[in-house]
């Protein structure tokens, strides 16, 4: 598993302050925002978007094929912004942010990115390509949260065949066993697991699944039109889900071709 540096341009901030009043549990966001454009590529939907995560409030947003650099969509769309899309998401309400650079293409770039209310630490994009497949990463980033130490994410976007996906799979239980064993641990992403086989692998790391302990089930997220396919997840380790939601009404039905999803962590 290659370890690859973060985006330069990530930011990151001072460690909190020891007089910072203890946070217990954090809101956390994650959603596949297709480039910032609606399901089909029909719009570009960059700025609604923005609001609509905005409105939700979250302290940690777990963001998938977001981009880096665009070179030609600046002359196609009025309303573009030659802004990182992950930076122009997170505006003034997430003051960290981390971006794991997967796809490099002539034009530009894409990958994970992780937005933030508390310091993140450190952050690493693990490579985890499977040769002769698309480019895909682990965002690893270590959050200061107050009166918990350590909390530690990973952004996870994966790929689109079985076998590929395994690999990945894998390699993340690797990343999880290189952890500490009590310190919290929040995995979050598009999974791509339509054939529900990746839980049977994760719960063995320790992680488990905030929607199939809650409902009995991942929740549908694809397509966000008509969700069906449940390929969208959050899992946890030594921590706790609370209330995990789908969006899946206006606007997130009209944002992209995912709709997010939403808990409460209790750490």
């Amino acid at each position: 598993m290659a370890h690859e540096p973060a985006d330069a341009a990530a930011r990151a901030a001072d460690v909190l302050p020891e007089q910072a009043q203890a946070v217990n549990s954090l809101k956390v966001l994650t959603v596949n925002t297709h480039k910032g454009f609606s399901a089909l590529n029909r719009r570009f939907v960059l700025p609604e978007l923005r609001d609509a995560v905005r409105a939700l409030s979250a302290d940690v947003v777990f963001l998938q094929e977001v981009l880096g650099r665009h070179s030609g969509h600046g002359e196609r769309y009025e309303n573009w912004s030659d802004t990182p899309q992950y930076e122009f998401l997170a505006d003034s309400m997430w003051p960290v942010y981390a971006y794991g650079r997967n796809a490099v293409y002539p034009e530009g770039d894409h990958g994970n990115a992780l937005l933030s209310k508390f310091p993140i630490l450190r952050h690493d994009n693990l490579d985890v390509t499977v040769s002769g497949h698309e480019e895909r990463g682990l965002l690893h980033s270590v959050l200061a949260v107050p009166g918990q130490g350590e909390v530690h994410t990973v952004c996870i976007h994966l790929g689109l065949h079985e076998s590929q996906r395994q690999m990945q799979l894998k390699l993340l239980c690797q990343l999880l066993e290189s952890l500490g064993r009590y310190e919290p641990v929040i995995v979050a992403g598009d999974f791509n697991d339509w054939r529900l086989k990746a839980s049977g692998v994760l719960e063995a790391c320790g992680l488990r699944e905030v929607f199939t302990q809650a409902y009995g089930a991942p929740a549908r997220s694809f397509p966000a039109r008509w969700p069906w396919l449940r390929l969208d997840r959050i899992y946890l380790r030594n921590a706790e889900g609370h209330c995990p939601q789908v969006s899946s009404r206006k606007p997130w039905s009209h944002l992209s071709d995912h709709v997010p999803l939403a808990v409460e962590v209790r750490l």
